[in-house]
C-alpha cells in the first residue's frame, strides 16, 4: 500500500526507484547517448570492437578490484579527482582506456606516455553540470591531437538533449490556484503576500488534469484560494511583473554603452538651433496660401465615381 494518499503503487515504486543506486558512474552523470556517441568514435577510430569496452567506475564501486577481461579497453568517465591515479594504474598494469576529463586541467598530469585530445565540448552531464570537457587516452600515438569530427559529434547529440530538456510542458493555472513555483517570484521581486489559513484549501490536481489523463497532477501540489485571496494573488503577481520588467529595463541601461557629444559637436547643434526660425513662426509657401485658377473645363476627382458616371461617353 502507498505511504502517500492518492499516489498509486506504481508511482510510489518510481519514487523508490529514485534513490536506488545505478550500476555505472556513467549511468548516473553521462547522458546514455553522449557515452554512445563517444564509445562510436574510439571503435571508428582505432579499429575496436565495441563488445571490448568495460566501464569499471560506478558509486561506492573500486576501479582497482575490477575484473578486467584480456584484451579490454576501459571507456568511460571516471571521477575527475581521481583521474591522475587512474592513468597511473592503467599505465602500469598494461590496459587500454579512453577517458573523459575536464579541458582546462587536461594537461595537468605532467604525463607524456599518453595522448591528450582537447575537445573542449560542453557536456551537460545528467546532474546538470555543464562541464567543458576533452578527453586522454593511451590507444594513440601523439602526445597531443584534435578531434575535430568527434567535437560535432558530441556537441550535436548534446544541443538536442538542451533543446529536449528545454521542451518540458509548460502550464499556466488559473489566479486561484497557487504553486510553490509562483509564489517564490513574489519574494524574489519583493513583493509582501500574505495567505490566510482559511482562505485556501490544498489540492494534488485540477479536475480538467484528470480528463485529460495527466494523472500525476500538479507537481508538489498547491492551494487552492477563495476568489478574495485569488484577487490578492493576482494583485501581487501584476506587482511582480512591474518590478521583473523595471529590473531588466534597469539591467539593460547599466550594461549599454552611452556616448556623448563633443564640444565640437555640441557648438554644431547650438548653431544649427541658432540658424532656424523659432518653431511657429514658420511662412507657409506662397503656393499653399493663394488660390489657383479654375480650369474652364475641370478634370473628374479620379476618385469621385459619380463624376465618372456622369461624363458623356465618347462615340465611336
Amino acid at each position: 500500500m502507498s505511504m502517500f494518499p492518492g499516489e498509486d503503487e506504481a508511482k510510489y515504486q518510481a519514487f523508490v526507484d529514485k534513490f536506488k543506486p545505478k550500476k555505472t558512474t556513467d549511468d548516473c552523470y553521462t547522458p546514455e547517448n553522449i557515452y554512445r556517441t563517444v564509445a562510436a568514435w574510439v571503435a571508428r577510430e582505432y579499429g575496436l570492437n565495441p563488445a571490448s569496452f568495460v566501464r569499471p567506475f560506478w558509486p561506492g564501486g573500486d576501479y582497482e578490484a575490477f575484473e578486467y577481461p584480456e584484451g579490454c579497453v576501459v571507456v568511460g568517465n571516471p571521477p575527475f579527482s581521481l583521474l591522475a591515479q587512474i592513468k597511473v594504474f592503467y599505465m602500469r598494469r598494461g590496459i587500454r582506456f579512453f577517458l573523459f576529463a575536464p579541458t582546462m586541467t587536461l594537461f595537468s598530469s605532467n604525463r607524456d606516455d599518453v595522448t591528450y585530445i582537447p575537445c573542449g565540448v560542453q557536456i551537460t552531464y545528467a546532474n546538470g553540470a555543464n562541464v567543458n570537457t576533452s578527453f586522454v587516452t593511451n590507444l594513440d600515438r601523439w602526445l597531443v591531437r584534435t578531434a575535430p569530427d568527434l567535437y560535432r559529434a558530441i556537441k550535436r547529440v548534446n544541443d538536442a538533449n538542451e533543446k529536449a530538456a528545454k521542451q518540458l510542458p509548460k502550464y499556466v493555472y488559473p489566479d486561484c490556484v497557487l504553486t510553490a513555483a509562483a509564489s517564490y517570484r513574489l519574494s524574489k521581486y519583493g513583493v509582501d503576500y500574505r495567505l490566510e489559513r482559511g482562505d485556501a484549501t490544498f489540492i494534488r490536481r485540477l479536475d480538467a488534469m484528470k480528463d485529460a489523463g495527466k494523472d500525476s497532477g500538479i507537481f508538489g501540489g498547491a492551494w487552492l484560494l477563495s476568489e478574495r485571496a485569488a484577487a490578492e494573488r493576482a494583485a501581487a503577481e501584476r506587482a511582480a511583473a512591474e518590478r521583473a520588467a523595471a529590473e531588466r529595463a534597469a539591467a539593460e541601461r547599466a550594461a549599454a554603452t552611452v556616448w556623448e557629444l563633443s564640444e565640437r559637436e555640441r557648438r554644431i547643434v547650438a548653431g544649427l538651433s541658432k540658424s532656424l526660425p523659432p518653431m511657429g513662426k514658420v511662412a507657409a509657401p506662397k503656393a499653399l496660401t493663394d488660390e489657383v485658377p479654375r480650369s474652364p473645363h475641370p478634370h473628374p476627382d479620379p476618385f469621385d465615381l459619380s463624376a465618372l458616371m456622369s461624363m458623356p461617353k465618347e462615340v465611336t
